[in-house]
């Protein structure tokens, strides 16, 4: 969050926490060639700044907020576009600008309301954040995947009844947002930040994690050795730092194990994905990321997830993330005061009760 915005966050936060607003974007680094349907390469041609040992220096603040609005799924109106045309662009920035001036209403009148949770910008040329397969859309999930994927349990799926933890999943907990999904934008709490050593790259999210890459060493954890992020190992290719995450908390949503769940690989707070955070994980899974600079400024982020397990194919995403030095994290105090749990599980047992009770009134003639 900005500081300039923080009155207004946190206003806005106990009316409304999952509505935004869009702002026009200063422009992002991937730009369209003449034919909308093809994906040019990441640019290598760019160099960065190196670090006092000699690496390339990715060390900054790198919020994600400008590419919420980004699906990871291509909408089926885009065909197979991997860019907006003019007009889309300017229909977009049409609602943008209405939003604008609501947003400033509210500040005219002290009136400050849900308009003011977030600040999306607008101006995106890309039609969804997946560049491969070339159809913009994840592979359909193996069979076994899509079985436990829709038997799933979260607080997020319809009819379900909440007895205990295991029926909620990682993101309810507060324990994670799940891998690669902490890495994908959120509603809120989008800022990465870099911290680099000798031999380590360090990259803090604001919501949920902080992951810790050794660089240059080989040789992951032996297989029955999970974590919620994995285990990430990068080492540099030129000037692109190459991450390859194994060891994933594996498991499903379907169980009634609770050390068995993991945290599904996408999470529904990221739009164009499927719902319900139910997403199983194998222990095949793996993350490939590369994090490349464009620019002063910018840094492009691939990231391939492999899990043959639950999906039919491999998919890579792609977007740019924009530096903001002056972007300030906030404590995600998630956890504590979380209450929600119980009270899904009282009130669902409560309407049990009820229906039951009910149910005996009529058969004994009284209801």
């Amino acid at each position: 969050m900005r500081h300039r915005s923080l009155r207004q966050h946190l206003a806005s936060a106990a009316v409304a926490a999952t509505a935004f607003i869009v702002v026009p974007s200063p422009g992002l680094a991937q730009q369209p060639g003449a034919d909308l349907t093809v994906m040019p390469p990441v640019p290598h041609d760019y160099q960065p700044e190196k670090t006092a040992w000699g690496d390339p220096d990715l060390r900054g603040t790198w919020p994600i907020n400008d590419v919420a609005e980004l699906p990871v799924n291509r909408p089926d109106q885009f065909g197979d576009r991997f860019f907006k045309t003019d007009e889309e662009l300017a229909a977009e920035q049409a609602r943008a600008d209405q939003l604008e001036q609501a947003y400033e209403k509210e500040d005219q009148q002290d009136t400050i309301g849900s308009g003011h949770w977030i600040e999306y910008l607008a101006g995106a040329r890309r039609t969804s954040m997946i560049v491969e397969p070339a159809t913009g859309k994840l592979p359909p999930m193996t069979p076994q995947g899509e079985a436990l994927y829709r038997a799933g349990r979260s607080s997020w799926t319809p009819n379900t009844k909440f007895d205990w933890v295991t029926d909620f999943d990682s993101w309810d907990r507060c324990i994670s947002r799940g891998f690669p999904a902490s890495m994908l934008p959120f509603r809120y709490n989008n800022g990465i930040r870099i911290y680099q050593a000798p031999g380590y790259v360090t990259i803090a999210l604001e919501m949920l994690g902080t992951r810790i890459i050794p660089i240059g060493r080989e040789g992951h954890w032996p297989q029955p050795v999970e974590a919620w992020l994995g285990n990430s190992l990068g080492h540099w290719e030129g000037n692109t730092l190459v991450i390859e995450t194994t060891n994933l908390k594996t498991g499903d949503s379907a169980t009634h194990d609770m050390f068995a769940r993991n945290g599904s690989p996408l999470n529904m707070a990221t739009r164009g994905i499927p719902p319900w955070n139910t997403i199983p994980t194998s222990a095949r899974a793996k993350v490939t990321e590369r994090l490349t600079m464009t620019g002063p400024d910018t840094i492009t982020y691939e990231m391939t997830y492999d899990d043959p397990e639950v999906f039919t194919g491999p998919w890579t995403v792609r977007f740019d993330w924009t530096r903001d030095d002056d972007y300030a994290f906030y404590e995600y105090a998630c956890h504590e005061g979380n209450v929600q749990v119980r009270n899904y599980i009282t009130s669902s047992r409560a309407g049990r009760l009820e229906a039951a009770s009910q149910d005996d009134l009529e058969a004994e003639g009284g209801g």
